[in-house]
This record gives C-alpha cells, sequence and structure tokens, in this order.
C-alpha cells in the first residue's frame, strides 16, 4: 500500500504506470491548487489533475499523507520536504533525476545540462531529512547527447525512472549503499542564467538554447531563441546580426545560426521571418 508524492509533469507518468501495474496507491500528496495567469481560477497541479483522472484521493499536506496508513511513500519531484516526524512513521523512496552525489537539490536535470556533463540518470533513494543524501537502492544512467533538448532529455530520464521504480518495487527494494563522492548542488534556474551571454563560447550558450527558455534582447526587447545551431564552438561575442546574408538568409551570430526565435508577445517564428520584418541594420547586435 503505497502514498505518491509528486507536484510537476515529469511525475505524472510514475504515478499511471503504478497505478496501471496494480500498485495499490491509497492517495496523492501534491501542492495546493494555484493561481492560473492574472485570473481568479484556481489550477491544480499536473499531479493532482492525474490523480483525479485516476480517481484517487488528493491532500496537500505532508502530515495528511500519514491518514492513508500506507506502508511507503513514494516521492517523485515533490518539491516540499519531509519532516523526520513523518518519516519516522511512513518510509519513503525518492526517485531522483540525477547520478547522486552530483547535483542534489531542485534542479537536477537542468544543472546536469548547463555544466556540460556527457552523462545524467535517476537513483531510487531512501528518502531522509537531508538534502537528497539518502543511500541509493538502484540507478540507471542516461546519455545526454550533443543535440538533445532539455525537455527530450527529461522525457528520457522519466521512462528510464519509472521503469526503474517499478522494477525495484516489484522484486524489492534490498539493501540500500551509501552515497559515494563529492556532492555538488542544484540550485533552481533563474531566468538571469537563461539570457545568452554572448562573451562565452557559442557550445555554452548553444546548451542554454537547448535546455529551453533562451533569451537575448534585440532594440531593447526581450527576443526569445527558441532553436538554434551550433556553428563554431569557441565563437564569442555577439557579431552583427545585419545585411541580407547574415541577417535574413543566414542568421548567424556568435557562433550560432538563429533557427526560430520569438518576440515579446508573438509567436514563434523562423528567423528569416523574424529578420524580414525587422531589417536588422548592418552595425546592429543581440545584447
Amino acid at each position: 500500500r503505497l502514498v505518491y508524492l509528486g507536484t510537476p509533469a515529469m511525475a505524472v507518468p510514475p504515478l499511471e504506470v503504478l497505478v496501471s501495474a496494480g500498485f495499490d496507491v491509497a492517495g496523492v500528496v501534491t501542492r495546493i491548487d494555484k493561481r492560473r495567469g492574472r485570473g481568479s481560477d484556481l489550477a491544480p497541479s499536473p499531479v493532482k489533475a492525474a490523480a483525479q483522472r485516476l480517481g484517487l484521493p488528493v491532500v496537500h499536506t505532508v502530515d495528511d499523507a500519514l491518514a492513508f496508513e500506507a506502508e511507503l511513500g513514494v516521492v517523485v519531484a515533490f518539491g516540499q520536504l519531509v519532516k523526520p516526524h513523518v518519516l519516522a512513521v511512513l518510509p519513503m523512496v525518492n526517485l531522483h533525476f540525477s547520478l547522486l552525489p552530483r547535483w542534489r537539490g531542485a534542479a537536477p536535470v537542468e544543472r546536469a545540462f548547463l555544466a556540460g556533463d556527457d552523462v545524467t540518470g535517476v537513483c531510487l533513494m531512501q528518502l531522509e531529512a537531508g538534502l537528497d543524501s539518502g543511500a541509493v537502492f538502484d540507478r540507471a544512467e542516461v546519455a545526454i547527447g550533443a543535440d538533445i533538448t532539455g525537455d527530450e532529455l527529461r522525457r528520457r530520464l522519466v521512462d528510464v525512472g519509472t521503469e526503474l521504480l517499478v522494477r525495484s518495487l516489484t522484486t524489492g527494494l534490498g539493501s540500500p549503499t551509501p552515497q559515494q563522492g563529492e556532492p555538488t548542488y542544484a540550485a533552481k534556474i533563474s531566468s538571469a542564467e537563461l539570457r545568452l551571454d554572448w562573451t562565452r563560447p557559442a557550445v555554452e550558450r548553444h546548451r542554454v538554447v537547448r535546455l529551453g527558455g533562451a533569451w537575448t534582447t534585440f532594440r531593447d526587447k526581450r527576443l526569445k531563441v527558441v532553436a538554434a545551431e551550433l556553428v563554431d564552438p569557441a565563437a564569442t561575442g555577439s557579431t552583427a546580426i545585419g545585411g541580407t546574408d547574415r541577417g535574413i538568409d543566414g542568421g548567424t551570430v556568435g557562433g550560432l545560426r538563429l533557427v526560430t526565435v520569438q518576440p515579446e508577445g508573438k509567436a514563434p517564428m523562423p528567423w528569416r521571418d523574424f529578420a524580414n520584418g525587422n531589417r536588422p541594420r548592418p552595425d546592429e547586435v543581440l545584447v
């Protein structure tokens, strides 16, 4: 008998597979509904929406998890601390999306991506009061390809992690192994970190674009860079984007060839369409 704790979209597939595999999921703990946009409507978390579709009861505080009288808690991207007094009554396992002890914390996928790690993975760990410091029951590696996007990597990690979770719960958890090595920590990603730094090598900026949410400015307005190709990995500096060959046909700037951009208040569009509409001057650069 399980209780499931999770919040974002990444935590939905493991819940769905646990239910479909026949596990007795007594209930779900997730964050309270949040206000959506500027209106007054409240929106449930992706996990709450999935739980409601599956007919599972939902609560919003960790202490309420004890009311389900479960034997084990399964935590996937929950985003809240579980207090020691709860763990003393209800043991829990946590599916964490990194190869611990590397990238403990809130944004392990994003930090591995931006750091240029060649490989990351998933760990099924024993939850304890420390930050992602528990012993590990099982792990699996996932390669970070040179062209993979952040969304693609997340989907791959969820698939691998869900399979690992179900297998471990089916065959038995066994004895966990203490983490080995020097920990690194994965703080949340800020919007400022997603701004393209044109003084950095193009290979680093390309990672930001592939991760998602990359932006720069053009004529003092924010311009999202949705997709780009790496032309010169070592190139630095925001070269001029104006002129027919660069601005409209090529879109090559600072070692990146811009493929898809999104101006403020508009939908994503090919760079060619953006350049045709804005006609960058020969001396204009992205900053």
